[in-house]
């Protein structure tokens, strides 16, 4: 079992959480709702963990491929249900970027293999509702 661990480090609401390897999160709630804007907000974090998951994927998938990713960006974008609470994640876009001299339909298969199949944030996002859309852009890498 995964053990993390959370103290209140600053103000109300001010977290720092902890993972067994001593990693640490700074999490706070937002000014209008008594936070100090000291961390990331808890359902910002589920999108950061998408990012972070689907990006391990892809990069591991592709450096399989002996694909030459130079640089690499995901931006993620969400839309939570209105009016309800606790509110979730109903629509979540993501845009891979990907730099390097990497053959765009081999990103689009590694991308698609990551969200469909392996990242298992992804999976937890879709079981909750939420509508997964991404798309994917090679910049190849110049000279």
């Amino acid at each position: 079992m995964i053990t993390v661990e959370l103290n209140r480090v600053h103000g109300d609401y001010g977290f720092e959480v902890k993972d067994e390897y001593g990693q640490s999160v700074k999490i706070d709630n937002s000014s209008e709702h008594g936070g100090d804007n000291f961390g990331v907000r808890p359902m910002q974090m589920v999108l950061m963990a998408l990012a972070g998951c689907s990006g391990m994927d892809v990069i591991s998938i592709l450096k399989k491929q002996r694909q030459n990713v130079t640089d690499y960006k995901t931006i993620v974008r969400g839309e939570r249900e209105a009016g309800v609470e606790p509110s979730v994640w109903k629509k979540v876009e993501l845009e891979f970027i990907i730099y390097g001299d990497v053959d765009e339909s081999k990103a689009q298969r590694a991308v698609e293999l990551s969200i469909n199949k392996y990242c298992s944030v992804a999976e937890t996002l879709r079981r909750a509702g939420a509508d997964i859309k991404w798309s994917v852009k090679v910049e190849k890498e110049n000279g």
